[in-house]
């Protein structure tokens, strides 16, 4: 099979690899769609994966094709897969906290996965998705899931203002869950007036650009004085998170969500805030993953009642051998994309 191979920092080969033998709990999927998540990009070109060589890749939804005896009934169903595998043995898988195993395993970094033809997935890491969701929406699954845990992490209440900062792909997931989810108003910020053009054409009228208003006097005059009730960090930078303090309303809640590339700062007056309003911080990482708690059943839920535009998210399209042209254009940034997806005929 063909696969997107990362031999180093760097030096990403499309190159002919075998086709992965399947090991008990395994079936095999052709993969049919895969996304460039953010932090894809750095551990191209900055940080590596864990080992080389490692096919790169953990957003992606496919067909299965091939499974072991007892599991033949598989074959032909549609799924994406939840790319973290858990040990099983840990204080935090014991209660089914996965995101929070001390010993993992992961899809795309430390084993290979998905921009490839084909790969070999656990069968407990799979999610079924019906015909009605096309496989690059499904593709989207794990940004859709990991924006449904942070905003299942505020607590949103109908009728909620909800001010998202950072308008990046997560951002405009988790801004179009909080509007399926009943908020009153989400507003968007950002300093990327291209980002903001874009969520307006998803249908969101509140949109600022921090660098040409202020936030905060924006966001107390369309919520009448009150400010918002739940604050989302979706950029991992300190401007942000301070926005999301001075933004938040009195026993508002913020959500961390964004994930730094350095330290977060904060000024004494931005500290104050959280003390004088008694604002409510709180942290999000990954997604929810068992049965009490599924955030990636609700995406596939919200996917088929339409919550999501994906399709227009999806911005640009290649084949795996243009794996070197898709990266350069995630990289360099020298023109608008939202999600670009790797597409398999």
């Amino acid at each position: 099979m063909m696969a997107c191979n990362l031999h180093g920092i760097g030096d990403l080969r499309y190159e002919e690899v075998p086709v992965p033998a399947l090991e008990r709990d395994e079936v095999l999927l052709q993969i049919k769609a895969a996304g460039i998540c953010g932090s894809d990009i750095p551990r191209v070109f900055e940080k590596g994966t864990y080992h080389f060589p490692t096919i790169p890749g953990h957003e992606f939804a496919g067909l299965i094709v091939d499974a072991n005896a007892g599991d033949r009934g598989l074959i032909g169903k549609k799924a994406a897969v939840f790319p973290l595998i858990p040990c099983g043995k840990c204080a935090a898988c014991q209660i089914g906290e996965y995101p929070q195993c001390g010993d993992y395993d992961y899809y795309g970094s430390r084993r290979d996965g998905a921009f490839a033809e084909y790969i070999a997935v656990k069968k407990w890491n799979l999610v079924f998705v019906p015909d009605s969701v096309p496989f690059e929406a499904a593709a989207m699954c794990e940004p859709c899931a990991v924006a449904i845990h942070a905003l299942s992490r505020a607590g949103i209440d109908l009728g909620d203002t909800v001010a998202v900062f950072g308008a990046g792909t997560i951002g405009l997931l988790a801004a179009q869950a909080a509007r399926g989810w009943g908020a009153g108003q989400v507003i968007l910020a950002d300093v990327d007036q291209a980002k903001l053009d874009f969520a307006r054409s998803l249908g969101f009228a509140g949109t600022v650009n921090p660098a040409q208003e202020d936030v905060s006097e924006y966001i107390l005059k369309l919520s009448g004085g009150r400010g918002a009730d739940v604050a989302l960090e979706a950029a991992g930078v300190s401007a942000t998170l301070e926005g999301c303090l001075r933004a938040a309303g009195a026993f508002g809640r913020v959500v961390l969500m964004g994930n730094p590339a350095k330290n977060m700062d904060i000024p004494q007056k931005a500290y104050w805030e959280i003390l004088r309003k008694q604002l409510v911080l709180r942290g999000t990482w990954n997604s929810g993953y068992n049965d009490a708690h599924n955030d990636w059943r609700l995406a596939v839920q919200c996917m088929e009642r339409g919550v999501f535009q994906l399709e227009k998210m999806i911005t640009h399209r290649f084949g795996l051998a243009d794996c070197g042209r898709a990266f350069e254009l995630a990289r360099r940034r020298g023109e608008f994309w939202v999600k670009i997806m790797f597409v398999n005929g």
